[in-house]
Protein backbone atom coordinates (compact mmCIF):
# COMPACT_ATOMS: atom_id res chain seq x y z
CA UNK A 1 0.00 0.00 0.00
CA UNK A 2 1.75 2.95 -1.38
CA UNK A 3 1.39 6.84 0.16
CA UNK A 4 2.56 9.83 -1.19
CA UNK A 5 4.01 12.45 0.98
CA UNK A 6 3.97 16.09 -0.84
CA UNK A 7 6.10 18.65 1.36
CA UNK A 8 6.43 22.56 0.76
CA UNK A 9 9.29 23.85 2.55
CA UNK A 10 12.35 26.57 2.58
CA UNK A 11 15.05 26.04 -0.12
CA UNK A 12 17.46 25.56 3.09
CA UNK A 13 15.09 22.91 5.03
CA UNK A 14 15.40 20.55 1.44
CA UNK A 15 18.68 19.22 2.12
CA UNK A 16 17.07 17.81 5.73
CA UNK A 17 14.32 16.59 4.32
CA UNK A 18 15.88 14.59 1.25
CA UNK A 19 18.35 13.15 3.97
CA UNK A 20 15.22 11.98 6.43
CA UNK A 21 14.04 10.67 3.11
CA UNK A 22 17.03 8.62 1.73
CA UNK A 23 17.66 7.26 5.49
CA UNK A 24 14.33 5.36 5.56
CA UNK A 25 13.57 2.29 3.73
CA UNK A 26 10.26 2.98 2.96
CA UNK A 27 10.70 5.25 1.00
CA UNK A 28 10.52 4.20 -2.90
CA UNK A 29 10.66 7.78 -4.46
CA UNK A 30 11.80 11.30 -3.94
CA UNK A 31 11.37 14.19 -6.29
CA UNK A 32 12.42 17.62 -5.74
CA UNK A 33 10.80 20.93 -7.64
CA UNK A 34 12.96 22.99 -6.75
CA UNK A 35 11.54 27.26 -6.05
CA UNK A 36 7.65 25.56 -7.38
CA UNK A 37 6.50 26.76 -4.55
CA UNK A 38 5.55 30.36 -4.46
CA UNK A 39 2.84 30.94 -1.33
CA UNK A 40 5.32 30.51 0.66
CA UNK A 41 8.50 30.21 -1.27
CA UNK A 42 10.24 27.14 -1.65
CA UNK A 43 10.85 24.16 -2.48
CA UNK A 44 8.15 20.86 -2.85
CA UNK A 45 9.23 17.54 -2.39
CA UNK A 46 7.45 14.36 -3.13
CA UNK A 47 7.90 11.46 -1.78
CA UNK A 48 6.60 8.09 -2.40
CA UNK A 49 6.82 5.59 0.56
CA UNK A 50 5.03 2.05 1.58
CA UNK A 51 2.32 2.85 4.56
CA UNK A 52 3.92 1.07 7.34
CA UNK A 53 7.10 2.84 7.26
CA UNK A 54 5.13 6.47 6.83
CA UNK A 55 4.08 6.99 11.03
CA UNK A 56 8.53 6.77 11.29
CA UNK A 57 9.18 8.81 8.68
CA UNK A 58 6.13 11.62 9.31
CA UNK A 59 8.50 11.38 13.34
CA UNK A 60 11.52 12.38 11.68
CA UNK A 61 9.81 14.86 9.20
CA UNK A 62 8.18 17.16 12.32
CA UNK A 63 11.73 17.37 13.99
CA UNK A 64 12.12 20.06 11.19
CA UNK A 65 8.84 21.95 12.52
CA UNK A 66 7.78 21.87 8.57
CA UNK A 67 4.10 22.74 9.78
CA UNK A 68 5.50 26.43 11.27
CA UNK A 69 7.00 26.63 7.94
CA UNK A 70 5.64 25.32 4.97
CA UNK A 71 3.11 22.23 4.15
CA UNK A 72 2.65 18.36 4.55
CA UNK A 73 -0.05 16.65 3.28
CA UNK A 74 -0.49 12.67 2.93
CA UNK A 75 -2.26 10.63 0.24
CA UNK A 76 -3.27 7.59 -1.20
CA UNK A 77 -2.53 7.05 -4.86
CA UNK A 78 -5.44 5.03 -6.46
CA UNK A 79 -3.12 2.67 -8.07
CA UNK A 80 0.85 2.25 -8.35
CA UNK A 81 2.99 -0.02 -10.27
CA UNK A 82 6.55 0.52 -9.34
CA UNK A 83 9.21 -2.63 -8.65
CA UNK A 84 11.35 -0.09 -6.22
CA UNK A 85 7.77 0.22 -4.10
CA UNK A 86 7.51 -3.86 -4.31
CA UNK A 87 11.19 -3.91 -2.76
CA UNK A 88 10.56 -1.12 -0.13
CA UNK A 89 7.84 -2.88 0.88
CA UNK A 90 9.16 -6.39 1.44
CA UNK A 91 12.12 -4.53 3.60
CA UNK A 92 9.73 -2.84 6.10
CA UNK A 93 8.47 -4.59 8.73
CA UNK A 94 4.53 -5.35 9.53
CA UNK A 95 1.92 -4.84 6.56
CA UNK A 96 -0.21 -1.79 5.28
CA UNK A 97 -3.05 -3.24 6.55
CA UNK A 98 -1.73 -3.02 10.07
CA UNK A 99 0.25 0.33 9.99
CA UNK A 100 -1.30 3.25 12.16
CA UNK A 101 -0.51 6.79 11.64
CA UNK A 102 -0.85 8.91 14.60
CA UNK A 103 -1.40 11.97 12.68
CA UNK A 104 -4.00 10.54 10.36
CA UNK A 105 -5.58 8.52 13.91
CA UNK A 106 -5.63 12.42 15.52
CA UNK A 107 -6.98 14.66 12.61
CA UNK A 108 -9.57 11.70 11.82
CA UNK A 109 -11.30 11.77 15.27
CA UNK A 110 -10.62 15.39 16.03
CA UNK A 111 -12.29 16.49 12.93
CA UNK A 112 -15.32 13.67 14.37
CA UNK A 113 -15.35 15.06 17.55
CA UNK A 114 -16.35 18.82 17.60
CA UNK A 115 -19.85 19.74 18.71
CA UNK A 116 -20.72 21.15 14.77
CA UNK A 117 -24.48 21.81 13.84
CA UNK A 118 -24.17 19.00 11.36
CA UNK A 119 -23.11 16.73 14.34
CA UNK A 120 -26.15 17.87 16.23
CA UNK A 121 -28.53 17.52 13.50
CA UNK A 122 -27.06 14.33 12.80
CA UNK A 123 -27.88 12.76 16.70
CA UNK A 124 -31.06 14.58 17.20
CA UNK A 125 -32.17 12.93 14.20
CA UNK A 126 -30.91 9.58 15.41
CA UNK A 127 -32.57 10.05 18.68
CA UNK A 128 -35.67 10.70 16.96
CA UNK A 129 -35.48 7.87 15.13
CA UNK A 130 -34.97 5.88 18.42
CA UNK A 131 -37.67 7.12 19.88
CA UNK A 132 -40.15 6.46 17.19
CA UNK A 133 -38.96 3.06 16.92
CA UNK A 134 -40.13 2.76 20.94
CA UNK A 135 -43.38 3.98 20.67
CA UNK A 136 -44.02 1.87 17.57
CA UNK A 137 -41.46 -0.89 18.61
CA UNK A 138 -40.23 -1.27 15.16
CA UNK A 139 -36.96 -2.86 15.31
CA UNK A 140 -35.87 -1.46 11.69
CA UNK A 141 -36.42 2.30 13.11
CA UNK A 142 -34.14 1.75 15.99
CA UNK A 143 -30.99 -0.59 13.89
CA UNK A 144 -31.66 2.95 11.85
CA UNK A 145 -30.96 5.24 14.59
CA UNK A 146 -28.06 3.38 15.43
CA UNK A 147 -26.64 3.51 12.03
CA UNK A 148 -27.45 7.89 11.88
CA UNK A 149 -26.02 8.59 15.10
CA UNK A 150 -22.53 10.18 14.86
CA UNK A 151 -21.19 9.62 18.66
CA UNK A 152 -18.66 7.00 17.81
CA UNK A 153 -16.56 10.16 16.38
CA UNK A 154 -16.40 12.04 19.67
CA UNK A 155 -15.80 8.10 21.93
CA UNK A 156 -13.01 7.45 19.51
CA UNK A 157 -11.54 11.00 20.38
CA UNK A 158 -11.81 10.47 24.01
CA UNK A 159 -9.98 7.51 23.84
CA UNK A 160 -7.10 8.71 21.58
CA UNK A 161 -7.15 11.71 23.85
CA UNK A 162 -6.22 9.82 27.03
CA UNK A 163 -3.70 7.56 25.33
CA UNK A 164 -2.06 10.30 23.93
CA UNK A 165 -2.72 12.67 26.68
CA UNK A 166 -4.56 15.47 24.80
CA UNK A 167 -6.73 17.57 27.23
CA UNK A 168 -8.08 19.41 24.82
CA UNK A 169 -9.11 17.07 22.24
CA UNK A 170 -10.73 15.35 25.52
CA UNK A 171 -12.05 18.30 26.42
CA UNK A 172 -13.94 18.56 23.02
CA UNK A 173 -15.30 14.91 22.89
CA UNK A 174 -16.55 15.68 26.04
CA UNK A 175 -18.68 18.63 25.57
CA UNK A 176 -19.77 16.73 22.30
CA UNK A 177 -21.10 14.22 24.25
CA UNK A 178 -21.93 16.07 27.95
CA UNK A 179 -24.04 18.68 25.46
CA UNK A 180 -25.46 16.77 22.68
CA UNK A 181 -27.34 13.89 23.93
CA UNK A 182 -29.11 16.12 26.30
CA UNK A 183 -30.05 18.50 23.28
CA UNK A 184 -30.91 15.72 21.07
CA UNK A 185 -33.06 13.52 24.28
CA UNK A 186 -34.84 16.79 24.88
CA UNK A 187 -36.04 17.32 21.47
CA UNK A 188 -37.13 13.25 21.72
CA UNK A 189 -39.14 14.60 24.91
CA UNK A 190 -40.86 17.17 23.40
CA UNK A 191 -41.83 15.15 20.53
CA UNK A 192 -43.02 12.55 22.96
CA UNK A 193 -44.87 14.58 24.70
CA UNK A 194 -46.57 16.36 21.50
CA UNK A 195 -47.08 12.93 19.96
CA UNK A 196 -48.98 11.87 23.44
CA UNK A 197 -51.32 15.27 23.44
CA UNK A 198 -52.19 14.57 19.27
CA UNK A 199 -52.72 10.96 20.38
CA UNK A 200 -50.36 8.98 17.85
CA UNK A 201 -50.28 6.59 20.08
CA UNK A 202 -51.21 4.86 23.07
CA UNK A 203 -49.12 5.09 26.48
CA UNK A 204 -50.45 2.14 27.84
CA UNK A 205 -49.40 0.56 24.10
CA UNK A 206 -45.62 1.28 25.06
CA UNK A 207 -45.23 0.31 28.72
CA UNK A 208 -46.68 -3.01 28.07
CA UNK A 209 -44.39 -6.51 28.31
CA UNK A 210 -42.24 -8.33 26.14
CA UNK A 211 -41.47 -5.55 23.60
CA UNK A 212 -39.01 -5.91 21.16
CA UNK A 213 -36.64 -2.91 22.37
CA UNK A 214 -37.23 -4.28 25.97
CA UNK A 215 -33.50 -4.84 25.76
CA UNK A 216 -32.61 -1.03 25.97
CA UNK A 217 -33.40 -0.66 29.36
CA UNK A 218 -32.84 -4.51 30.72
CA UNK A 219 -28.59 -3.78 30.95
CA UNK A 220 -26.66 -6.50 31.93
CA UNK A 221 -23.08 -7.90 31.74
CA UNK A 222 -23.22 -8.51 27.70
CA UNK A 223 -24.22 -4.85 27.13
CA UNK A 224 -20.92 -4.14 28.28
CA UNK A 225 -19.16 -6.82 26.84
CA UNK A 226 -20.40 -6.15 23.02
CA UNK A 227 -19.68 -2.16 23.64
CA UNK A 228 -16.33 -3.40 24.42
CA UNK A 229 -16.09 -5.80 21.23
CA UNK A 230 -17.66 -2.76 19.54
CA UNK A 231 -15.31 -0.02 20.55
CA UNK A 232 -12.71 -2.21 19.33
CA UNK A 233 -13.79 -3.32 15.87
CA UNK A 234 -14.48 0.24 15.50
CA UNK A 235 -11.01 2.07 16.41
CA UNK A 236 -9.66 -0.98 14.10
CA UNK A 237 -11.65 0.21 11.11
CA UNK A 238 -11.22 4.13 11.94
CA UNK A 239 -6.94 2.93 11.65
CA UNK A 240 -7.27 0.46 8.98
CA UNK A 241 -9.92 3.19 7.07
CA UNK A 242 -12.51 0.10 6.95
CA UNK A 243 -15.42 2.12 6.96
CA UNK A 244 -18.21 -1.20 6.35
CA UNK A 245 -16.96 -2.32 9.43
CA UNK A 246 -17.66 0.72 11.34
CA UNK A 247 -21.28 0.48 10.33
CA UNK A 248 -21.55 -2.78 12.17
CA UNK A 249 -20.44 -1.31 15.24
CA UNK A 250 -22.96 1.41 14.98
CA UNK A 251 -25.56 -1.55 14.52
CA UNK A 252 -24.44 -3.11 17.54
CA UNK A 253 -24.38 -0.60 19.96
CA UNK A 254 -27.41 1.09 21.98
CA UNK A 255 -25.91 4.42 22.68
CA UNK A 256 -28.68 6.30 20.80
CA UNK A 257 -31.66 4.12 21.45
CA UNK A 258 -30.84 4.50 25.36
CA UNK A 259 -31.13 7.97 24.91
CA UNK A 260 -34.13 7.37 22.95
CA UNK A 261 -35.70 5.62 25.83
CA UNK A 262 -35.01 7.54 28.09
CA UNK A 263 -36.62 11.11 27.23
CA UNK A 264 -39.65 8.52 26.26
CA UNK A 265 -40.07 6.73 29.35
CA UNK A 266 -39.21 10.55 31.22
CA UNK A 267 -42.40 11.87 29.43
CA UNK A 268 -44.54 8.74 30.03
CA UNK A 269 -43.75 8.74 33.80
CA UNK A 270 -41.63 5.75 33.62
CA UNK A 271 -38.67 6.82 35.69
CA UNK A 272 -37.38 3.39 36.38
CA UNK A 273 -36.97 2.31 32.84
CA UNK A 274 -35.13 5.89 32.20
CA UNK A 275 -32.37 5.15 34.85
CA UNK A 276 -31.94 1.39 33.08
CA UNK A 277 -31.70 3.05 29.58
CA UNK A 278 -29.83 5.75 31.51
CA UNK A 279 -27.00 2.42 32.60
CA UNK A 280 -27.11 1.23 29.19
CA UNK A 281 -25.96 4.48 28.07
CA UNK A 282 -23.34 4.84 30.66
CA UNK A 283 -22.28 1.00 30.28
CA UNK A 284 -22.13 1.06 26.52
CA UNK A 285 -19.89 4.71 26.14
CA UNK A 286 -17.64 3.71 29.16
CA UNK A 287 -17.32 0.10 27.09
CA UNK A 288 -16.15 1.60 23.75
CA UNK A 289 -13.96 4.27 25.45
CA UNK A 290 -12.02 1.80 27.24
CA UNK A 291 -11.65 -0.75 24.68
CA UNK A 292 -10.52 2.40 21.80
CA UNK A 293 -8.17 3.10 24.21
CA UNK A 294 -6.67 -0.23 24.30
CA UNK A 295 -6.55 -0.95 21.07
CA UNK A 296 -4.22 2.29 20.59
CA UNK A 297 -2.26 1.20 23.53
CA UNK A 298 -1.53 -2.24 21.78
CA UNK A 299 -0.47 -0.80 18.49
CA UNK A 300 1.57 1.80 20.27
CA UNK A 301 3.58 -0.81 22.25
CA UNK A 302 3.60 -3.12 18.85
CA UNK A 303 4.96 -0.17 17.23
CA UNK A 304 7.84 0.09 20.17
CA UNK A 305 8.63 -3.43 19.97
CA UNK A 306 9.20 -3.62 16.22
CA UNK A 307 12.21 -4.73 14.97
CA UNK A 308 14.24 -2.43 12.79
CA UNK A 309 14.10 -2.12 8.73
CA UNK A 310 16.77 -5.23 7.79
CA UNK A 311 17.48 -2.53 4.49
CA UNK A 312 20.48 -0.90 6.73
CA UNK A 313 22.60 -1.93 8.79
CA UNK A 314 22.64 0.02 12.49
CA UNK A 315 25.50 2.08 11.04
CA UNK A 316 24.74 3.10 8.00
CA UNK A 317 21.16 4.13 9.64
CA UNK A 318 22.98 6.32 12.46
CA UNK A 319 24.90 7.49 9.79
CA UNK A 320 21.97 9.02 7.72
CA UNK A 321 19.98 10.44 10.31
CA UNK A 322 23.45 11.88 11.51
CA UNK A 323 23.53 13.43 8.46
CA UNK A 324 20.78 15.25 8.77
CA UNK A 325 21.58 19.17 8.18
CA UNK A 326 24.50 19.07 5.57
CA UNK A 327 23.59 19.80 1.91
CA UNK A 328 26.09 17.03 0.53
CA UNK A 329 22.56 14.47 0.14
CA UNK A 330 20.93 16.90 -2.08
CA UNK A 331 22.69 19.06 -4.70
CA UNK A 332 21.02 20.64 -7.90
Amino acid sequence: MALQLRIVVPSELTGDVVSIARSQAAVSEITVMAGAAMLPAGDVIVLQAVREGVEELLQKLHTLNIAEVGSLSVTAPELVISDRLDKAEGQVAGDGADAIIWDEVEQDTSDDSKLTWSYLAFLAIAVQLAGIGIVTDSTIAIVGAMVVGPEFGPLAGLALAIVDRRWKLARRAAAALCLGFPVAMLLAALATAASVWLGLFSPADVLGANRATEFIYHPGPYSFIVAVLAGAAGMLSLIGKKSAALVGVFISVTTVPAAGYVAVALVLGEPGRAAGSALQLLLNAAGIVLSAALVLLGYRLARRRRPAPTRYSAAHARAAIGGVGSRSAFRR
